[in-house]
Parts: C-alpha cells; structure tokens; sequence
C-alpha cells in the first residue's frame, strides 16, 4: 500500500475540497509545493543564525532533518516544517556573550531534551495541565515579552545602516499590502532581498567570505558545553515552545477538519528531539512554522508528502558552503529593517492569544498579570544573586506565572475573585474547510484512530 494516495486526478483542487495528509497530488506537483515551504520559511529561518552568529548552513540541515524526523515521530500525521525559534534569541545572545557559542548550544540542546520528555508525559496524562498552568493571559504574556524584550537589538542593527533599514521595512510592508496569495506569504523573503540590492548598491556588503567559499561541502559543526548557571536564561522558552506546538497541532486540526489533540505528545517530542539534535551539531532550535501553515491555507495542500520533499530540498540546500556565506554577508541594515517588523509581530502575536481566548481585562490578576509581564521583559530587567542571573524573558515569565497563580489563590480563598472560567472555549473544528477568516459552525466527525476525540 502507498505511503500517499493520490488526490483526484493530482492535478488540481477542488474549491471545496483540499489535499489531506495523507494524499498527494502528482510529484511534480508535490515537488514543487515542498520547493514552496522551503522558500516561505527562508527568511525568518536564517535570521536566527544571524542574529546568533550560528553557521546558517548548519541551521537549514538540522531544519530539514527536523523535518523528517518530525514526520517520521508523527506517523505522518500532522504536516509540519520545523524552521528556527525566535523565542532562544535572547538566552542564546546572552549565553554567547558570557561562555561563547559551544556554551549557548548547551543551553539549547537541554531545552530540547525537556520538551521531548514533557512530550512522552502529554502522551500519558494528556493536555490538561498545560492549560492550568498557562491560561490564554499567561501564555500570551510569555509571547509577547519575547517580541517585546528583543526590540532594543532590532533598534542597534537599524543604527547601523539607517537607509537600508527603511527601504528593507517598506519593501516588507508594500510587499504585503499588495500583493495577496504566496508572493504576498514571502512578503519577509522579498523585502531582504530588496533589502540586500541596496545595500549592495549602497557598498555594505563584504562579498570576500562568498568568493572563498566552495560550493559544495559540509556545513561546520559545533560541540555543545554545559554551563548550569545560563540554564534560568534558557527555562522559560519551554513554555512558549509549548504554546506554538500546541497551537500549529490547532490550527492545522481545524483546517484539516480533525481533531488532532492527542498528537500533541509526538509533536512536542518531535520539536525536542529535533531541537536538541540541531544544538548537538551546532545548528538552530527548531519549532514548528506559521509561514507554512499560511502556504497550507492558500494552495489547500496539507499533504506530508511535500514536506519530506521540503526537508530533503533544505539538506540539499545545506551541503553548499556558498550559500551559507551569502547569507552571512547581509548587513545589519538590513536585519534591523525586518526585525523591526518581525519582533512586533510576535509581541502581537501574544496579544491576538487574549483576543482569540477572550481574556477578561477586567479582572485585576489578569491587568497586572500582563502589565508586570511586558514591563519585566520590554525593560529587559535584570536580577542576579549567588552566580545566577536571571534576565528579563526569564523574569517576565516567574512574573507572570507568579502573579497569575497567586491572585487567582488568594481571591479563590477569599471569595473575591469573579465568576467565570479563566480557560479559552474548547477547541472544535469546523465542519469545512473555511477560508482565511471565515467562520463556519463547530463539528467533529468520529475518529477511528483516536477513540478519546
């Protein structure tokens, strides 16, 4: 029996029908489509290496054999490419700084060995105390001090090269407004590289590592160092790792029409194992992508197919030292422009998690819950005591678990806290495939596979 049965003719999709898991369109086709998610995830992948000073080849391997053995953990599951993590910047900048690279790795590679087994204990217990721990305020306060605490480096790279910067976010803007469908989903691709021609034409950019570089060969591999006191820089990410796993398991359940909770445990391994695979070679933590569920929306095409394609494409990508160099010769212009962009965008991100979830700002320990939270992170404090250093991503995060717990204990006890539930409306997939925006009514049809959905 095939791996893949081919959807209809494999030629097209119909309007109201789209490409499952499970099924494929001709190769081609499906070639193509897996050529697409690596192009969408292009930009905001290799902006973690440089942004960190990881080798950016290294990086799109690991991103392509995270690929595969996240399909391979899922059964196939669930369509996923995993593309680097915004959300280790800070801890990985801040670890560099003090015990260099091999130490930041370090850090990253035990974050990963904990959300693979915090992936087995979701395959026993479920998802529940997820939800207790981190309510919708919790959970979109943690995202949106990443964005906000990683503002002030994307003000120093601006600095740097102020033109440049501002061609490079007004071409990501217009870029987007204008244009609708994928070019409109590359809008981020497209704005570095109108980024990149002027500042070539404006002389910052050093081509002499491109013509050295050979153009076949492997990438450069690093040997992680373990230094526990730059771990309660790196704890925290967990949480956050967490809320976009969850949420990529959720978005692509209601796209798809299936209720995919009770992968939530292999897909959090799989992000682990990935992550800490990457960081044992010298490579990028990995996550699962937004871009590419935006591909999977507009060609209606969620086949695993196309991703085994599109990990296989970025290995291949990986094995010419040219394109790495390429890469690394982007000016800080250029970067401060997108990231102008890029770091607000997942400070709002948090913010659409209240929207969506419906967070009562009425309530006091949810205000001071988010408020104490974004001031921790966006000023970036900074607490140290006994050789441990905690900054503002670490802090922000105690705060606003802290805050949270402890006024919804104390009004518990004291009878002062509303009525109501802090937890979002249960998640339902409809019973179309809806459009970008459109609102269909809530409906799960039975699962074979999974007697508890």
């Amino acid at each position: 029996m095939p791996l893949w049965k081919l959807h209809g003719n494999g030629r097209s999709v119909a309007p109201d029908s789209i490409v499952a898991p499970e099924e494929r369109l001709a190769w081609p086709l499906t070639i193509g489509i897996g050529a697409q998610h690596v192009v969408a995830m292009f930009g905001a992948t290799f902006l973690v290496p440089l942004l960190t000073g990881f080798p950016p080849s290294t990086t799109l391997l690991f991103s392509g054999v995270g690929t595969i053995l996240f399909l391979l953990i899922t059964k196939n599951k669930v369509p996923s490419y995993l593309g680097s993590s915004f959300a280790f910047i800070t801890p990985i900048v801040a670890a560099t700084a003090s015990t260099g690279p091999s130490g930041a790795l370090g850090g990253v590679l035990v974050v990963g060995v904990l959300l693979a087994l915090i992936g087995l204990l979701v395959n026993v217990v479920g998802t529940r105390w997820i939800s207790l721990l981190m309510p919708p305020v919790v959970m979109g306060a943690i995202v949106a001090l990443i964005g906000f605490n990683l503002a002030p480096t994307a003000y120093q790279n601006f600095q740097q090269g102020p033109v440049t910067a501002v061609v490079t976010l007004l071409a990501v803007v217009l870029c987007t407004a204008l244009f609708k469908g994928f070019l409109g989903r590359i809008a981020v691709l497209v704005g570095v590289a109108i980024g990149y021609v002027t500042a070539v034409v404006r002389g910052e950019v050093d081509f002499s590592a491109v013509g050295e570089a050979a153009w076949i060969g492997l990438p450069d591999f690093t040997t992680p160092t373990f230094h526990p006191e730059l771990l309660p820089m790196f704890l925290p990410v967990i949480l956050v790792l967490i809320a976009e796993n969850v949420g990529h398991v959720t978005s692509v359940g209601l796209l798809t029409n299936r209720n995919l909770d009770h992968m939530v445990g292999r897909t959090l391994t799989a992000d682990g194992v990935a992550t800490a695979l990457s960081a044992g070679f010298g490579g990028s933590p990995t996550t699962t992508y937004g871009e590419n569920i935006g591909v999977m929306s507009a060609t209606r095409v969620y086949s695993t197919a196309a991703y085994w394609v599109a990990g296989i494409f970025a290995i291949l990508l990986s094995m010419s030292p040219k394109v790495g160099a390429v890469i690394n010769s982007i000016p800080a212009g250029v970067l401060g422009g997108v990231t102008f962009i890029l770091y607000g965008l997942i400070g709002i991100i948090g913010v659409r998690m209240w929207v969506d979830a419906g967070v009562d700002f009425a309530k006091p320990k949810n205000q001071f819950t988010a408020g104490v939270a974004l001031v921790i992170g966006i000023a970036d404090v900074t607490w140290a005591s006994g050789g441990i250093e905690l900054k503002g991503i670490a802090l922000g995060t105690i705060g606003a678990l802290g805050i949270y717990h402890l006024m919804n204990l104390l009004g518990k006890v004291t009878g002062t806290d509303s009525s109501g539930s802090d937890q979002p409306t249960p998640r339902v997939a409809p019973t179309t495939v809806p459009e970008p925006g459109e609102v269909t009514e809530p409906h799960y049809p039975p699962d074979p596979e999974n007697p508890r959905a």
